[in-house]
């Protein structure tokens, strides 16, 4: 599997895989933006954020297109638009980009942001 395959699988695990997943690949901390009301933005450990993966509102039906993919060294960032739905049937469509770095257990994403669509 390539690095660009690894890590847009990795990112799809934060939208359909729970706590656990969080856990494993997430940096010791991380920047979110979130732009949306009532969501995160700044800098989480990763117990908090692995703490908001619940299974009451886990996405579905992920579908990420446009996918784009950047590596510098020990960094490397990826972008797609994501038409996703909720648990609940609310649909949603964002930009998203996610940074990474290489951590001695793996890569481990740092920041990620949304942009609504």
């Amino acid at each position: 599997m390539t690095l660009e395959d690894q890590l847009f699988a990795i990112d799809e695990g934060f939208w359909l895989r729970g706590r656990d997943h969080f856990l494993e690949h997430l940096d010791e901390k991380a920047l979110l933006a979130f732009p949306q009301a009532g969501e995160m933005h700044g800098v989480f450990d990763r117990d908090q954020v692995a703490a908001t993966a619940t299974l009451v509102n886990r996405w579905r039906e992920l579908t990420m297109g446009d996918r784009q993919f950047l590596h510098c060294g020990e960094a490397a960032i990826i972008s797609y638009k994501a038409d996703v739905t909720r648990a609940d049937g609310m649909q949603y469509s964002a930009l998203v980009s996610s940074g990474y770095f290489r951590r001695d257990d793996g890569w481990k994403l740092a920041f990620h942001q949304h942009s609504p669509l």
